[in-house]
């Protein structure tokens, strides 16, 4: 645990300074919620574990306080038969509070499991999951961190953990950025607690974005890397 925080906190202070720039289509930051009437795309593709996955979420700002939102996930095993659909989710953030100095989201939703022969405690059926938000933004850089609990209601892999997902975000210029995260995730089955660090590089494109990451899991030694675009409507 020490050299896991160690080596996400050292990241962040090697990346320190960033540049002023606008955060109104900056989709990937990480207290980013859609305005009212605008819809979110992500599209995603990500490769670990012999395992090739393909996602795609929408998300609605409703109005200026409450974002819905929808995904759906499909993975190719390359080394077993674990293909199919693994979950989709309905969920939804809400923006608590928001002033010069302190934001705060409210997270809920519900995933559907997914197909049988990819069933996990992570696609399981009937997952509920709620979290509280919360972070600051400066004009080159956003700090935030979610606290998220999830409850899975499986006959034989019902279980809950908690997850701790701290970000660093910085606004290099005024085309790229780059990310660092954490899951720090605790469960009543001991064998899946996680431990995961990433890094993301950011393109802006106008209402685009070119997302490429690298993702660390230090207790099985996974690695995961994967792709994504964002385009706002």
């Amino acid at each position: 645990m020490r050299n896991f925080l160690s080596a996400f906190l050292c990241g962040a202070l090697l990346f320190g300074s960033a540049n002023a720039n606008s955060l109104e289509f900056d989709t990937s930051d990480p207290l980013y919620m859609p305005r009212a009437e605008e819809i979110l795309s992500e599209s995603t593709v990500s490769f670990g574990r012999d395992i090739l996955r393909f996602g795609e979420a929408l998300s609605y700002g409703l109005n200026d306080r409450l974002t819905i939102s929808a995904n759906a996930h499909y993975q190719i095993d390359f080394s077993g038969t674990d293909d199919g659909f693994t979950s989709t989710d309905l969920g939804g953030v809400y923006r608590a509070g928001t002033s010069d100095t302190f934001i705060s989201d409210g997270i809920f939703g519900f995933k559907f499991g997914g197909s049988r022969n990819v069933r996990t405690p992570g696609f399981a059926d009937s997952t509920y999951y709620a979290g509280w938000r919360f972070g600051r933004q400066w004009a080159g850089l956003t700090l935030a961190a979610t606290i998220q609990s999830n409850w899975i209601f499986d006959d034989v892999r019902g279980m809950s953990y908690i997850d701790l997902m701290p970000e660093a975000y910085f606004r290099l210029d005024a085309d790229w950025r780059l990310g660092m995260s954490a899951i720090i995730r605790k469960a009543t089955t001991p064998s899946y607690n996680q431990e995961w660090i990433g890094m993301k590089v950011v393109r802006q494109f106008g209402r685009t974005q070119y997302v490429g990451h690298v993702d660390y899991e230090f207790e099985h030694e996974d690695v995961l890397i994967g792709a994504r675009v964002n385009i706002l409507f």
